[in-house]
C-alpha cells in the first residue's frame, strides 16, 4: 500500500461513495479503482467473446439454451426428488 498526496474533486468524491456505499475517501478511492478495472477485464472479455462468435468458434444461441444446462433422463419427471423428501 503506498500513500500518495493528491487533490481530489469532493464532488465527485462525495457522489462516489454514495453509489459505492463507502464512507471513507481510501474506501471509496480504492473501490473505485477495483470497480474500473473489474469493468475493463468484463469489456475485454465481451470484446473477445464477439470475436468469437464473429469468427463462428462459439455458439451463443447453444449457451444461452438453458436445457442445455442439465439435462434430465427420459421419463423422470422434474420434481422426483422433492416429491421423496414429502413422504
Amino acid at each position: 500500500m503506498s500513500r500518495t498526496v493528491i487533490d481530489l474533486d469532493d464532488e465527485a468524491l462525495e457522489e462516489a461513495a454514495k453509489e459505492l456505499g463507502t464512507s471513507t475517501k481510501r474506501d471509496t478511492i480504492n473501490t473505485a479503482l477495483r470497480e474500473v478495472t473489474a469493468r475493463y477485464r468484463r469489456l475485454r472479455a465481451l470484446d473477445e467473446a464477439r470475436e468469437l462468435v464473429t469468427e463462428g468458434a462459439l455458439d451463443i444461441d447453444l449457451l444461452l439454451d438453458k436445457r442445455a444446462y442439465r439435462p434430465t433422463s427420459a421419463g423422470a419427471a422434474p420434481d422426483d426428488h422433492a416429491a421423496g423428501a414429502h413422504e
